[in-house]
């Protein structure tokens, strides 16, 4: 029996994707339906039970800097946090945190099916409504149909999915959950470009059955409050990684079965991951290394399985037994879930706006793996954005669009519609620019009140961050004032700290550049300092010891703006444009960018194909001159 629903936004899927875009539409004010196939998929983690690390760790925080739920979910579902890169840079480091993977879809199913405005509703999908105007809503396969004048795509890997595990294959999800078929030909027969991804996970083993003591251990850093900036939660237990390494047994057994695993045996046809690549696929690259690292990781606190990290294979059942066995502290292993390569259809993100909305059809936005990311964090980005710019189109306000100098979700999403991508994409810290001014840490002083803007952060909060923000800004002007002289003590102090004595007075905040020269190492020059909290202080002194470096970024975002705010109108015909090549003419022609700037990124532009499309411009600049120039 069909049914009739009215909504203003229908979300389709509820992983981490469709769970930041339903959150953020309905506290928008907006009257949204999210459908699932299974709730038990919500906030499903198939992969490693973690959030968090280089890049991705960025992520959240900007996540929950603009009022996003990851950061709180992980913080009151984590098991484990670390900081990661300590002996680098700031603009590298990160946290990572161990979740219970049931807890944390136990915590987040609850979140939505509690938020006002916002209904879960089970059933699939199989076509999109779409009129004149753009999409008008989705009908489902029990031939209920919803209406809408906005609908975020975000199923993830479920779009066709397909299980490989050597010479068994079968339709099915992430943990075997049903798949949708039918909305991805609906998809294709709509005219949308879709591709072929692929990605893997490696066997869960039962906790009792390792041996600890032949591994090394990796405990939790215990002064880490999490990911949020404004709240705290109590960790729901302390648990420890562990780290061994496969080996020449483990490696012969693989090597005398590749010829099994589904990656090289002709059933997998779509590229996976580079970043991660299967234990058979690292043999493949790295031959002549003897061992590879194994982080066995808990799957929660009161789960008797542990992730195998490292060890993702499409190898057969049998092989995966004989080959785990071979490795130091998992030779009494007992697998409870055997790992396995997925198959699965996405779209090619070159047919979106940097809204994340569709350029054929108004309304129709995608976020999360859909678009041929790969992580939870990447996903969640995407569904906060993809949720924010619905609400926004629907209320026929300007779109929000951050920068690549503004944060990591303005790399993520240009990186997505401007390149495109030929395999999963993950966030790295090396794709930023301007890393060292989207520091974990500078999240919320960069978006919070972009987010309170738009409405997503609440009075109190925002109210916590501006106190967090003037108290940074006082304290840089506070040691701006304090003048430390020459002398005895003085070059005592710095001494310790193995640097050169004064010659003459200085601020305290000059001192604060020198590379060796650390906040905590200055309090015996520093008699009237204020007690202030650890991420104060940690933001002044990055700040003040990096001012050069900083600077210097902040003039390469000025020239780079500039190109930025060269619009460029979507009307334009790149045939009609002489002195392009080939290439650039199809490129551009195909992602239609909005600014210089963009073109000026897209794979296979030259810069004198740039000089060209400049000089057209400026030849034809009253015709071309778009609205907002």
């Amino acid at each position: 029996m069909s049914s009739k629903y009215i909504a203003d936004v229908v979300v389709v899927g509820a992983g981490h994707a469709g769970s930041e875009a339903a959150l953020a539409t309905a506290r928008m004010g907006k009257q949204t339906i999210v459908i699932v196939m299974e709730k038990q998929s919500i906030g499903l983690m198939p992969c490693n039970p973690s959030i968090g690390g280089p890049g991705k760790g960025h992520l959240v925080r900007e996540i929950d800097a603009l009022g996003g739920e990851m950061g709180r979910n992980v913080d009151a579902t984590a098991v484990q946090l670390r900081r990661l890169n300590t002996g680098k840079g700031p603009a590298v480091q990160s946290i990572r945190a161990q979740a219970d993977r049931n807890a944390y879809h136990r915590r987040l199913r609850k979140v939505l099916e509690t938020q006002p405005g916002l209904q879960v509703l089970q059933g699939e999908v199989i076509r999109l409504i779409i009129g004149d105007n753009g999409v008008g809503g989705v009908v489902l396969a029990d031939g209920s149909r919803i209406e809408a004048k906005a609908v975020i795509l975000s199923m993830g890997t479920y779009l066709n999915a397909c299980i490989h595990r050597g010479e068994v294959h079968y339709a099915a999800g992430p943990y075997d959950k049903p798949v949708a078929s039918r909305l991805s030909t609906h998809m294709q027969e709509l005219g949308l470009s879709i591709v072929r991804f692929k990605t893997g996970t490696p066997p869960r083993a039962r906790r009792h059955t390792l041996d600890y003591a032949r591994m090394e251990e990796y405990a939790g850093d215990s002064d880490l409050s999490g990911f949020s900036f404004c709240e705290t939660s109590e960790r729901l237990a302390e648990e420890s990684c562990w780290l061994t390494y496969t080996n020449e047994a483990t490696h012969a057994i693989i090597r005398a079965n590749m010829h099994r695993a589904s990656l090289y045996s002709g059933a997998i046809t779509g590229p996976g991951p580079r970043y991660c690549p299967s234990i058979e696929a690292k043999l493949k690259l790295f031959p002549d290394r003897q061992r590879h690292q194994v982080f066995v990781e808990p799957e929660g606190c009161n789960s008797d399985e542990m992730y195998l990290s490292g060890l993702s294979t499409s190898l057969p059942a049998e092989v995966q037994e004989e080959f785990v066995h071979t490795i130091v502290g998992l030779e009494k292993a007992e697998i409870t879930l055997y790992g396995y390569a997925i198959e699965y259809d996405c779209l090619d993100p070159l047919q979106l706006e940097h809204t994340l909305q569709f350029k054929r059809y108004p309304g129709l936005y995608a976020a999360g793996q859909i678009n041929g990311s790969t992580g939870y964090e990447e996903a969640a980005a995407q569904g906060l954005m993809a949720g924010i710019n619905a609400v926004r189109y629907l209320r026929g306000e300007e779109p929000i669009v951050l920068r690549r100098d503004e944060a990591y979700i303005g790399v993520l999403i240009d990186d997505l519609v401007t390149k495109g991508t030929g395999e999963p994409y993950r966030i790295l810290t090396s794709r930023a620019e301007y890393r060292l001014l989207l520091r974990e840490g500078s999240a919320d002083r960069r978006l919070t009140k972009l987010g309170y803007d738009i409405g997503l952060v609440d009075e109190n909060r925002y109210q916590q961050f501006h106190q967090k923000a003037k108290a940074i800004e006082g304290e840089k002007q506070r040691l701006q004032k304090v003048i430390v002289k020459p002398g005895p003590h003085s070059a005592a102090v710095l001494k310790q700290m193995s640097s050169q004595p004064l010659h003459e007075g200085v601020s305290l905040s000059e001192l604060l550049r020198r590379p060796e020269v650390t906040y905590a190492g200055l309090d015996a020059v520093d008699p009237q300092r204020p007690l202030l909290p650890e991420d104060v202080v940690s933001e002044v002194e990055t700040d003040l010891s990096y001012a050069g470096y900083i600077t210097r970024q902040e003039r390469q975002v000025a020239a780079q703006r500039r190109m930025e705010e060269r619009r460029i109108s979507k009307e334009i015909d790149y045939e009609q444009i002489t002195g392009l090549s080939k290439e650039a003419r199809e490129k551009l022609q195909k992602v239609k960018p909005v600014s210089l700037g963009q073109a000026a990124r897209i794979p296979g532009v030259s810069p004198a194909d740039i000089d060209r499309l400049l000089m057209f411009l400026e030849k034809n600049r009253s015709q071309w001159r778009v609205h907002h120039e």
